[in-house]
């Protein structure tokens, strides 16, 4: 079984992370703080880095499917250049099972030949929305050897996050993940368009002002989306069956929060176990150093 942490979405400023608890009441999101301000900044201990120190090992690896990886992560942007290969030299700074964590068993991965970075996020999560520039950097840094994914998250449906889920595998169907991954965060935390948050108040919003998978559609539009479709897209079998793909490997990956980084279907952390964001891209070139030397 997950272990179960106290629920911290906090605001921005001092939030670590989105738990899988929903026992309490989120706190509200400063409506006001953009990203790219907030990336900036140093987190306090995030909840997804709740494995014990020493063991890597989930309860929920040995149970998932081998083939999850298949179909679950989508790839982000094309970062522009591929950055230089760095050689893997294990200084000691980063330390299993406290910076970051074993994911035993390893799980299969969807680009053969390639070492996969993924991001397991929400667009619904305050914390991920705060982290979300820092993942653009991150992949940017990545050499050619490596792919950047991305896992959307559904297990704060009290925060409507299954439907941003649903949104993101329609919207991989369509091809519009890249030319819409930052404008769904935006559309969700600055213009409030496709927020849960009641952004000018305080807390959720009545649950039947929730966008839906129809506002979704809407908003998908504006990048070349039949509505129609989409809607169609979004409620068909193969979306239903890449959702729950999403949330075996989730599990199998030991994620108790979001944002985490997964390198490989091997290493899980997150901004709280690496130190901080900036540390963030540092320990991912380290990780994916680390899996090129076969370590």
């Amino acid at each position: 079984m997950l272990k179960r942490l106290p629920f911290l979405c906090a605001t921005l400023l001092a939030l670590a992370a989105c738990s899988h608890d929903n026992s309490g009441q989120a706190a509200q999101p400063a409506a006001a703080t953009s990203a790219s301000a907030s990336a900036t900044a140093t987190p306090a201990p995030a909840a997804s880095s709740a494995a014990p120190a020493g063991s890597g090992t989930s309860a929920a690896a040995s149970s998932a499917p081998a083939s999850t990886a298949s179909t679950a992560a989508a790839p982000a942007r094309s970062a522009p250049a591929a950055a230089a290969v760095t050689p893997f030299v294990d200084t000691g700074k980063w330390v299993a099972g406290k910076n970051y964590f074993v994911i035993d068993p390893a799980q299969p991965t969807s680009h053969p030949g390639k070492i996969e970075v993924t991001e397991v996020f929400s667009y619904g999560c305050p914390a991920c929305n705060a982290f979300h520039s820092t993942v653009d950097q991150i992949a940017r840094s990545l050499p050619a050897g490596a792919v950047m994914n991305y896992l959307p998250a559904a297990f704060r449906p009290d925060e409507n996050w299954p439907v941003y889920q649903r949104a993101f595998y329609a919207a991989k169907a369509l091809g519009l993940v890249e030319k819409t991954q930052d404008a769904m965060f935006d559309a969700t935390w600055k213009t409030g368009e496709l927020s849960t948050y009641n952004l000018k108040g305080n807390g959720l919003k009545p649950k039947e002002a929730w966008p839906t998978i129809d506002d979704m559609a809407k908003f998908y539009a504006k990048y070349g989306a039949n509505p129609k479709e989409f809607v169609g897209i979004a409620t068909s079998f193969s979306v239903n069956t890449q959702m729950k793909r999403a949330d075996d490997l989730i599990k199998a990956y030991g994620v108790e929060g979001t944002p985490t980084m997964v390198v490989d279907g091997k290493y899980r952390f997150d901004p709280g176990s690496a130190g901080g964001y900036a540390q963030t891209i540092e320990l991912t070139q380290w990780l994916v150093a680390k899996v090129a030397a076969g370590k």
